[in-house]
């Protein structure tokens, strides 16, 4: 059931009706029924699997009760440990089984000695990656007794299964999104007005900007060997708009439903393509996740403290861990090392931490650097997402390798929907529109937000892309 759906559109409108009306105010029975929608939501793709998320609910849940109760560090060690492994053994059958014996039978093979063991067909679960960090970063916050266990297995279970958030995050921490189960939610309309822009935004996003890019994007990494370096060229940064919408789309509407429901789930994105270095990029970019490896394995290593070997073998870890945990395929964890690469000389120059300000672009020799830092950055995020983006790293290589050296800068006719120039335009104006929004969570601000939400919503009437088949890029991780 994907966000962009009409099928979604009704499944929302009698939720919320239920949830507003008969259920105002009985706040135990609001938890249950978003527990059931949850779960009918999750079974829309699959409904055999969920009964991973019931066990990985039940583990972790009443992990948390036994480690309340505990008071033995050796015990409170290994019920933790219980909680990682069953998470983690779940994460890798799932995600990683094939990816290790593929690559197992293929070492053997190169010396010439045969293994019989075959790979499964096993099926990637939606939103398997999500949940699983989501439940573990509760049990290890119990463990250092951080928060409190939960004494509601229904609050902890709608916890684990809000579906807003479930298939995609923002990966939610249970210090600040579980509490929100246990008091009394009151309509606020100005809060659910806020929610509904976000709504919008993340449609314009999502079916405007990254599924028109997709019709391009596809056709020029499927065919790179017939492209010029101009149509390489854009399609590298078109991907980098598709991801960045698709993503970025998903979480407004996250956010979005979850305030017209009364929750408040964290920010996942931060305009991450006006950041002037590889450092800001991370700090703006999906920041549920690098908060959680930078909370839960970054800092217990070590983080950014000790010897210099100490930092720089700390920041190749999490960053070559944040590519594994993208996919099975040596392209994200390729992905993930450049990406430590890009970020190793701002630690050695001190400078990972030099931008936290907000950004602001004058006409001086200051903002000249912003700019052609800002350009410059994206420029480096473009050349990672081409790895990202690749089937294979042979594939990645070969595809800049032509970038560089064909030199042919002609604009090639693309038999597809779209034009160049129409979306080359459709771009410019999304990048002037967050541009000018960058302070603020969406662009309906000031006295012509009327105007301008009506001309967002006609034109996702009009160039949206309308697909049962347009699923979130985020939903195979």
């Amino acid at each position: 059931m994907l966000f962009n759906s009409f099928t979604f559109f009704i499944f929302f409108i009698i939720v919320f009706f239920i949830y507003w009306f008969p259920l105002k105010d009985k706040t135990k029975a609001q938890n249950l029924f978003i527990l059931i929608s949850s779960y009918i939501f999750y079974a829309w793709w699959d409904w055999r699997f969920l009964a991973l998320i019931v066990l990985s609910t039940l583990v972790d849940y009443f992990v948390g009760k036994l480690l309340s109760l505990e008071l033995k560090t050796i015990r409170r060690k290994l019920l933790l440990l219980i909680s990682i492994t069953f998470n983690l053994g779940l994460l890798c059958y799932f995600k990683y089984y094939n990816f290790f014996i593929d690559n197992w039978i293929n070492a053997w093979q190169s010396i010439g000695v045969e293994f019989n063991v075959t790979s499964l067909n096993i099926i990637l679960p939606v939103g398997i990656s999500f949940y699983t960090f989501q439940t573990m970063s509760y049990t290890i916050d119990v463990y250092r007794n951080k928060i409190n266990n939960s004494n509601s297995l229904i609050n902890f279970s709608t916890f684990v299964a809000f579906f807003p958030q479930l298939v995609a995050g923002p990966i939610e921490r249970a210090s600040h999104l579980l509490p929100q189960f246990s008091v009394k939610r009151i309509f606020n309309y100005e809060y659910a007005v806020s929610g509904f822009y976000l709504i919008v935004w993340g449609l314009f996003k999502k079916m405007v900007i990254a599924d028109t890019c997709a019709t391009y994007v596809n056709v020029i990494f499927d065919n790179y060997e017939n492209m010029n370096s101009l149509s390489l060229f854009l399609g590298a940064v078109y991907f980098a708009f598709q991801i960045y919408g698709d993503f970025s789309g998903y979480s407004d509407i996250a956010i979005g439903i979850s305030r017209l429901l009364g929750f408040d789930i964290m920010q996942n994105f931060n305009k991450p393509y006006f950041s002037r270095n590889i450092a800001e990029f991370w700090r703006r970019w999906h920041i549920s996740l690098s908060t959680w490896f930078r909370d839960y394995l970054y800092i217990p290593i070590g983080g950014s403290k000790g010897k210099l070997i100490i930092k720089l073998r700390n920041v190749f870890i999490i960053f070559l861990v944040s590519g594994f945990w993208h996919g099975a395929n040596w392209t994200f964890v390729f992905w993930g090392l450049l990406n430590a690469l890009y970020f190793i000389p701002l630690l050695l120059l001190n400078k990972n931490r030099k931008y936290l300000n907000n950004l602001s672009i004058n006409f001086n020799k200051s903002g000249i650097a912003n700019l052609l830092n800002i350009v410059s950055t994206f420029l480096l995020v473009v050349i990672a997402w081409v790895f990202f983006r690749a089937k294979t790293i042979t594939d990645a290589f070969a595809y800049l390798k032509r970038l560089i050296l064909d030199l042919n800068f002609s604009i090639q006719y693309l038999s597809i929907d779209r034009y160049t120039i129409e979306i080359m335009i459709l771009l410019l104006f999304f990048v002037l529109i967050e541009w000018f929004s960058r302070n603020f969570e969406h662009p309906f601000v000031g006295k012509f937000k009327t105007i301008f939400l009506a001309t967002i919503i006609f034109l996702v009437i009009v160039l949206g892309v309308y697909s049962e088949h347009s699923d979130f890029i985020y939903f195979q991780f």
